[in-house]
């Protein structure tokens, strides 16, 4: 019967939309990346979503993050993500969290439930703390490494941790994986090498704060404000969830 996934059907076969409408995928930081993330997966027909995020809609955002326009500027992000979600397929389940991702907070989720996790968050710690629990519990997880200060979308490719170079924060990851006996980590990353944002503080964040009312983790308190675009994160996004719906179906 033709409905909203016959066009994937058609590549995916019957068997692999209903593995995808039976399969539970998390994703973890809904920003850049994981918003495009979330938008694939939907559109894909996956049934079941978990979107894990604590952060809010802001004004910033607008220039690459998916659910990110001027309605839902102050929004929880993971509450713009699942009304968007809804309205693209209104038979998925979605499960948000108002959750920063780190160690102290990694006992809030059962990792076992989840068919495949996504790991969009930017800090290392958490970064570290998902990848072993995920690992810990059999699923399996897909990590995005540094989409900011890059310019190229063509230079991204998929690859084991253990075989990428030149990004300094897989540089980071692959160090810190090899302490803690991971052998192995699927991740999306790039050799294009990082560009040094401009030091205007006319437009810094440093200098004109306008987080949300509200806001846990402001901008002005991280070490580094990296600059984005449109089309680097969400290439990213869209590579993570092409992988995942070809695992989940076997395709």
């Amino acid at each position: 019967m033709l409905n909203q996934f016959s066009r994937t059907q058609l590549l995916l076969g019957q068997e692999g939309i209903q593995k995808l409408q039976q399969s539970r995928v998390a994703v973890f930081g809904i920003g850049g990346v994981g918003g495009y993330a979330v938008e694939a997966l939907v559109r894909s027909g996956v049934g079941t979503l978990a979107l894990i995020d604590d952060d809010r809609v802001c004004l910033t955002n607008l220039n690459r993050q998916l659910h990110a326009t001027r309605k839902t500027v102050g929004k929880y992000k993971v509450d713009a993500a699942e009304e968007r979600v809804h309205e693209i397929n209104p038979n998925c389940t979605v499960h948000t969290y108002k959750t920063f991702f780190m160690p102290q907070t990694a006992e809030e989720f059962d990792f076992s439930q989840y068919d495949y996790i996504i790991d969009a968050i930017d800090t290392v710690t958490g970064k570290l703390a998902l990848i072993t629990r995920a690992q810990a519990a059999g699923t399996p997880i897909i990590s995005s490494m540094g989409a900011g200060n890059k310019l190229d979308p063509t230079a991204f490719e998929v690859a084991d941790i253990y075989s990428t170079s030149v990004c300094p924060l897989a540089k980071v990851m692959r160090r810190e994986c090899r302490k803690r006996g991971i052998q192995s980590l699927k991740v999306v990353y790039s050799k294009e090498l990082p560009i040094r944002p401009l030091e205007d503080m006319s437009i810094s964040c440093r200098q004109h704060c306008i987080c949300p009312p509200g806001t846990a983790r402001k901008c002005t308190e991280r070490r580094d404000i990296p600059g984005s675009t449109a089309f680097v994160p969400s290439v990213v996004g869209l590579i993570i969830a092409g992988e995942v719906v070809k695992d989940l179906a076997r395709v």
